[in-house]
Parts: C-alpha cells; structure tokens; sequence
C-alpha cells in the first residue's frame, strides 16, 4: 500500500503565535491516522522549529519547509540551504512549486540540485509539477509535465527516488475559478505513475507517492482521494482553516 500524505503548504502567512494556534487546533481534533497514512505541516521558515517541537509526541505527524536553496552553503545571503533545514530536525521540503517557478523563474535544472540538496542531508522533497492554462488547452500537458519529471528527477537512482514524493498541480486550476475534475486528475497522476515506471521499473511506480495540488477542499476531497493513483493533497488555502484542514485528512480513508 502506497503511503498517504497530506501536506498543509501555508505559504506566507499567519503569524508564529497564530501559526502556533492552527497547529494546536489541528492537533486537538483528534485525528486518527491509518497505518501509512502522514500529515505534514508546511510552515514558513521561521516557525519550523515551533513546529517540530509542537508535534514531536504526535506519530504521524511531520514537518516541511516551503523551499530550500541549491547549493550547499556560500554567500547567498537571504537564502536557507537544506543543511540548515536538517539541523532543526525538519523532514520534508517543497520544491517547485508552480509559484516559485513563476514568481522566482525556478528552472527544472535548477530543482534538480534542489532535490539533490534536499536527499543529500535525508529530507524528503516533495517535488510540484504540474500544467498552465494555455499547455492544458492546447492539450500538451503530458509532454509538459514529462519534462518536468525527466530534467529535475530523471538523474536519480531507485533507491533515491524511493525517498521522494511527487505533488501535482494543475495550475489552471488553482485561484482561477476553474476546477480539475476527479477524472482529470486521475488522468495525469496514473501518466506520472507510468513515466516513472518507464525509467525506474513498476514496483517503484507502484510505491510512488503522488499527490494532488489542485485547490483541494473538504467538498471535493474524498472523490478526489478515491482515485486510485491519487493519494493525498499538497493542500493550500484550505490548510489555514483548521477545521477544513482536518476534514480533508479525515477523508484519506
């Protein structure tokens, strides 16, 4: 059975005290994970430690950050290398997501030695891939997302790749009123799954955790997790409301 995850990705926002309140509130509803079932709660940079220690004597429960910097360490003032991020216990980290691809022009080449940063000092990479509007209309998007895949993670061996999570998001679909249906993403998680198996062999496809990123809500989440290359949400707005949130992790099973 693949493991599930559901990754809270709280972007920039709320304070540390407010931060704080949300982890509690989620903590506090009780939840009641499977066996191979994972929250993970993407905190900004400065909350991380706040976080690792709020969940520390929760099982199930871990920490990521939204991001890590390429290189191993130098003069990059301003930037967090993943060494940094494994020093305060942190576990996984977002890169690529479709929003430091176009506000920071994040290349794929680039995220490959994100990933490899990231695996260097065992954090796991939750690497976003994923289509615009226009790619998706001109019903490009596969060769679109293979791309993704093949210049940022196709350099890796199986025993590395078993250690990475893949998370897609249908940028058309996220903030612009447009909804990707279960079906559509169904679609393209079983073709990222089929890539992989190309490179790396079925059993490791099989074992891939590949999420959807694509404004999941409680409304639409169980339909969504139904799908049987689905297994769980890179989730965003929905993360910041913990009501919300834990709904959407209660409907993994």
């Amino acid at each position: 059975m693949r493991k599930k995850i559901v990754a809270g990705n709280w972007k920039m926002n709320l304070t540390l005290t407010q931060g704080e309140q949300l982890i509690n509130d989620i903590l506090q509803a009780g939840l009641k994970l499977e066996e191979g079932q994972e929250v993970v709660i993407a905190t900004p940079f400065p909350y991380l430690a706040k976080a690792k220690s709020l969940l520390k004597n929760y099982p199930g429960f871990f920490v990521a950050a939204q991001n890590c910097y390429s290189e191993k360490s130098g003069a990059y003032t301003g930037e967090v290398s993943a060494e940094m991020l494994q020093s305060v216990g942190v576990d996984y980290v977002i890169l690529g997501h479709s929003e430091r691809r176009e506000y920071f022009a994040e290349s794929n080449a680039m995220l490959a030695k994100k990933v490899d940063q990231a695996l260097a000092n065992g954090i796991k990479p939750i690497f976003c891939c994923g289509e615009p509007l226009e790619i998706r209309q001109a019903e490009t998007q596969n060769a679109y997302v293979a791309k993704q895949l093949e210049e940022s993670l196709y350099h890796l061996t199986a025993e590395q790749l078993k250690n990475v999570v893949i998370a897609y998001e249908p940028i058309w679909a996220i903030g612009t009123g447009l909804t990707a249906s279960a079906a559509q993403a169904q679609d393209m998680h079983a073709f990222i799954r089929s890539r992989i198996a190309e490179k790396y062999g079925r059993e490791a496809a099989l074992h891939l955790t590949v999420l959807y990123g694509g404004s999941a809500k409680p409304g639409n989440a169980a339909e969504l997790f139904a799908s049987p290359d689905v297994d769980g949400g890179l989730i965003g707005g929905a993360s910041l409301v913990a009501a919300d949130f834990v709904e959407i992790v209660r409907k993994l099973a």
